[in-house]
């Protein structure tokens, strides 16, 4: 992300991630206010990732969806298997610092990821 309001947003969520955790009520509130300045420079994988982001959080009042491997299995590429130790803020803070640098090809490879996880939830 370009804007610096936006950048701002994404390190202040990632603060009250570590503070208190998954508190829904601010963070789909940062969420979609994020989600504005995605639409501001038409990022529209980030738009619909941060949308199913905050859906989901809505839904199950956790994000379940399991950070990244960062290697795929042999069995099948397309798995992503779940790291035991890692906690649903883990996994969000991972999702929401992948935004901060979109030039990034290996992000945009993991929101698509991420966006295809939680499209099948």
């Amino acid at each position: 992300m370009e804007n610096k309001k936006a950048i701002k947003l994404i390190d202040k969520i990632l603060g009250n991630l570590d503070k208190t955790g998954i508190n829904t009520e601010t963070l789909i509130d940062d969420i979609k206010e994020l989600r504005t300045y995605a639409l501001e420079e038409q990022v529209p994988l980030v738009v619909k990732v941060l949308r199913l982001t905050y859906e989901h959080i809505e839904e199950y009042s956790s994000f379940l969806i399991p950070i990244l491997d960062d290697e795929p299995t042999d069995e099948d590429d397309d798995y992503i298997e779940e790291k035991e130790d890692v906690s649903p803020v883990e996994s969000l803070k991972y999702l929401i610092a992948l935004i901060k640098n979109l030039n990034n090809k290996i992000n945009i490879s993991d929101l698509k990821e991420y966006r295809d996880l939680l499209m099948k939830y």
